[in-house]
C-alpha cells in the first residue's frame, strides 16, 4: 500500500559521502523552533552542510517568482538561513551545496538567478530531469575552492536550474563554469570555512570537497573552536 504524506527525506549520496571521510551525518528536519533558537542544535555538530533540493522561495531575496521556480519550502528556508546566519557567526564551518550554495549567497543578502538558462543560453547544466550534467569549472589560484577540489581545474557533476544572481556582502566569486562563467563556487574572505559550490560534490567518488569539509570540522573540534 502506497503512503500519501510529508516527508523529510535526503539523498543518501549526502550521508555516503560524509561518512566515508569518517564522520556522523546528522540530517535536521526544518524546524520553525529551531530557527528562532538554532544555538542549541548547532552545539551538536562541527560543521553544517546546506545541501541542494527545492529552488528558494524568492520572497527570502525580495523577488517576485519566475515562472519556472517551483516547489518551494519556505519552511525549510527559514530553518536553513536561521542555521546558516548563526553558524558563520560562530565561524563553524559550512558547506553549500548547489540550492545551499544559493541559500548562503541569500543568507549573506544576494540574490538568486532564478532560471539560469535564461541568462546562458542553454540547458547544459541541467540536460535531463533526474540525471547529472558533466562540464568543468576553472577555481582561481590559492582560493579555498582550489585547495579543497586539489586543482584549479576540475570536471563536476551539476543539477540545477538556479545559480547566484546578486553576490551576497562578503563572499566573492572563485569558480566559474569553463564554458559560460556561470559562477560556480563563493566562499567568504577572513579565512574561515564557508563555501558554496553549485556542482554535486557528493555525486562523485573522486571529489575531495566533502573530505576536506570533515577535516575542518575534525580540527576545529579537537582545537575546542566553534
Amino acid at each position: 500500500m502506497a503512503w500519501e504524506m510529508l516527508c523529510n527525506i535526503s539523498p543518501r549520496s549526502y550521508s555516503d559521502a560524509v561518512q566515508a571521510a569518517g564522520a556522523i551525518t546528522v540530517v535536521l528536519p526544518p524546524d520553525d523552533a529551531t530557527a528562532m533558537e538554532p544555538d542549541q542544535t548547532l552545539d551538536l555538530i562541527d560543521g553544517l552542510v546546506l545541501a541542494g533540493g527545492a529552488d528558494l522561495d524568492p520572497g527570502t531575496y525580495g523577488a517576485a517568482p519566475h515562472d519556472q521556480t517551483v516547489n518551494t519550502w519556505p519552511e525549510r528556508d527559514r530553518f536553513e538561513l536561521a542555521l546558516t546566519h548563526r553558524a558563520l557567526e560562530r565561524e563553524l564551518p559550512v558547506l553549500g551545496i548547489c540550492r545551499g550554495m544559493q541559500l548562503l549567497n541569500v543568507a549573506l543578502g544576494g540574490t538568486v538567478d532564478q532560471h539560469v538558462p535564461d541568462a546562458v543560453g542553454h540547458h547544459d547544466h541541467r540536460e535531463v530531469p533526474g540525471t547529472f550534467s558533466d562540464h568543468d569549472v576553472r577555481l582561481d589560484p590559492d582560493s579555498l575552492a582550489a585547495r579543497v577540489v586539489g586543482s584549479e581545474k576540475a570536471a563536476v557533476k551539476s543539477h540545477h536550474h538556479q545559480g547566484i544572481d546578486e553576490v551576497g556582502e562578503g563572499l566573492r566569486v572563485t569558480g566559474r563554469a569553463a564554458g559560460d562563467d556561470l559562477p560556480e563556487a563563493v566562499e567568504l574572505s577572513g579565512g574561515c570555512f564557508a563555501l558554496g559550490v553549485l556542482w554535486h560534490p557528493e555525486e562523485d567518488e573522486r571529489s575531495r570537497v566533502i573530505e576536506a569539509f570533515v577535516e575542518e570540522a575534525r580540527s576545529r573540534r579537537a582545537a575546542g573552536v566553534g
